[in-house]
């Protein structure tokens, strides 16, 4: 069985990367569960927790060491433009320090076992560039602490592969959604914020959508499942060291086909409250994914079957 870390991974993404993983591997998980869940890993085979924070780096270095890891998810952040917006120091350690600390420390490591370390990025780095697709090598913007710190970190873990021979990798998320996503937090997408309103639609309590401009703004919207799957190609080929990966589809869908697709899976309306467009918002995004598709990978879900899937785990529809 091979060894394996996952910062964050009680969180959503990482969740489901441990379920999957888990079955043939050992995995450990740190996570301060800030904004991960303990009963998103409950009874899940070969798995050790640590509610740990990753800016502990007594800790952290000891674990690194001693457990000497065959591969490395490095998914623990503070996931909030807003956040490093109103706190960009205190974000900055989680989402930048943290990274450099792993890296310097596995560069320090002697018979190193690891084959592979993958750090999580953000579509948030390509800000509000018209270019679209999203191709790894367009135009870098970004517009909030957050993302300096999201490509900064990928810069140093990529550089960490070409200079040291540490073995890493770093994909840059777009719109994920599906199970163990938290609709409460602050820091959830549109998605789960939506699923949350027919919810309570469902359940007779207030239940309006505020929607911001005309709904036309569009994501590229990926099912959790499928990034699983870019996460673990990525990990074990050969072709993707030192280098950077758009995970999403390379198809866009607005705010208004989410709408319509969920209410007719659930045959129910929501109240959207039509509020004006705000600044800033960008108004379409989409990977271009031709690099990922390389090294095998083909995206499982479209939009239509991967809501039904998520409204599936809710208990919403059979």
């Amino acid at each position: 069985m091979k060894k394996i870390l996952v910062t964050g991974g009680a969180g959503f993404i990482g969740s489901n990367l441990v379920k999957k993983i888990c079955i043939s591997n050992e995995v450990v998980i740190i996570d301060d569960l800030s904004m991960g869940r303990k009963k998103n890993i409950n009874n899940l085979p070969n798995v050790t927790f640590y509610e740990k924070s990753v800016l502990d780096r007594h800790f952290m270095e000891d674990i690194l060491i001693q457990e000497n890891f065959d591969c490395i998810y490095h998914l623990a952040a503070i996931a909030s433009v807003a956040d490093s917006i109103e706190r960009p120091s205190e974000t900055h350690e989680v989402n930048f320090d943290s990274t450099l600390f792993i890296l310097e420390t596995l560069r320090k490591m002697e018979n190193r076992n690891l084959k592979r370390l993958i750090f999580s990025s953000s579509a948030a780095v390509y800000g509000d560039d018209k270019e679209l697709p999203k191709k790894e090598n367009s135009p870098i913007k970004p517009l909030s602490p957050y993302a300096i710190d999201k490509f900064s970190s990928e810069k140093y873990t990529l550089m960490y592969n070409d200079l040291y021979g540490v073995p890493t990798s770093s994909v840059r998320f777009f719109n994920v959604y599906g199970p163990n996503q938290n609709p409460s937090s602050p820091y959830s997408g549109v998605m789960s914020i939506l699923v949350d309103r027919y919810v309570k639609k469902i359940k007779n309590e207030s239940s309006e959508f505020n929607l911001f401009g005309d709904g036309e703004q569009s994501r590229d919207f990926i099912y959790v499942d499928d990034v699983v799957k870019a996460l673990e190609i990525i990990a074990y080929s050969n072709d993707s060291k030192g280098k950077v990966y758009n995970v999403g589809t390379g198809n866009e869908t607005t705010i208004n086909d989410l709408i319509s697709i969920i209410s007719r899976y659930l045959n129910e309306e929501i109240k959207i409250n039509k509020l004006e467009e705000r600044s800033g918002d960008i108004k379409k995004s989409v990977a271009d994914i031709s690099n990922l598709r390389e090294l095998g990978f083909e995206v499982d879900y479209t939009i239509d079957n991967g809501l039904k899937s998520y409204l599936k785990f809710l208990d919403l529809i059979k």
